[in-house]
């Protein structure tokens, strides 16, 4: 497995890259996000927010609108306002630093299992989850039409969409939409779903695409 490391402190980048290596990782290093936006692809990309050419979110967001490489913030930024912000912008999970090592690998693998089984799935499958009644979703593109029209989601309202769109009717429990939208090892409130599920009604122009099921979760389907 191939890691990006963006990290402009010597001394972080130094340990880390030694520590990944004995981990089995190969680990290409860079200190700016400029090098960061034309590094060749990798398989994860662990990503520093304080840079010295751009702020971090900055280039997560870039990133994620070139590809869909799974990222993991490291900062030392621990308000809850920064951690929801950099999963808005499109990182797959958030660690504060200090960390455990041991709990940073786990990570790595958790977001690279989930990126693999998303790409696994079969075009019939995935054709079957692009359509929901007038509601296109394209996940090559991540854009989503309504009848058409362009609907306009952030980075994580389009996840959470696409995840309920894999199979329309289905209910999804809130935690394995927090496992699977945000990450695995997700320890805020379950309300974080219902935020984003009314947020998403909203933009849909009816509440009755996302029924919530009591006690349960929520399923898509388009309106009667």
């Amino acid at each position: 497995m191939k890691i990006l490391l963006v990290e402009d402190d010597d001394a972080i980048a130094l340990s880390l890259t030694e520590s990944l290596v004995q981990a089995g990782f190969d680990v290409d290093h860079v200190a700016t996000g400029r090098d960061a936006l034309t590094a060749a692809p990798v398989d994860v990309v662990l990503l520093d927010l304080g840079l010295p050419d751009m702020d971090g979110r900055d280039l997560c967001r870039a990133l994620r609108t070139a590809s869909g490489v799974p990222i993991i913030m490291l900062t030392a930024r621990s308000d809850e306002f920064d951690r929801v912000l950099g999963l808005e912008l499109g990182a797959d999970d958030y660690v504060t630093k200090p960390f455990s090592f041991r709990e940073l690998v786990a990570r790595i693998r958790a977001v690279t299992r989930r990126a693999a089984g998303t790409s696994e799935r079969t075009s019939d499958e995935q054709a079957a989850a692009d359509r929901v009644g007038p509601l296109e979703i394209d996940r090559r593109t991540r854009r989503v039409l309504l009848a058409g029209e362009p609907i306009a989601l952030t980075a994580k309202e389009f996840d959470l969409l696409a995840y309920l769109a894999i199979d329309p009717g289905a209910v999804y429990r809130r935690t394995d939409i927090l496992e699977h939208v945000w990450d695995a090892q997700w320890y805020g409130p379950t309300k974080t779903v219902d935020a984003h599920v009314a947020a998403l009604r909203k933009k849909l122009g009816d509440p009755r695409w996302i029924e919530a099921v009591r006690g349960v979760g929520f399923r898509l389907e388009p309106p009667p």
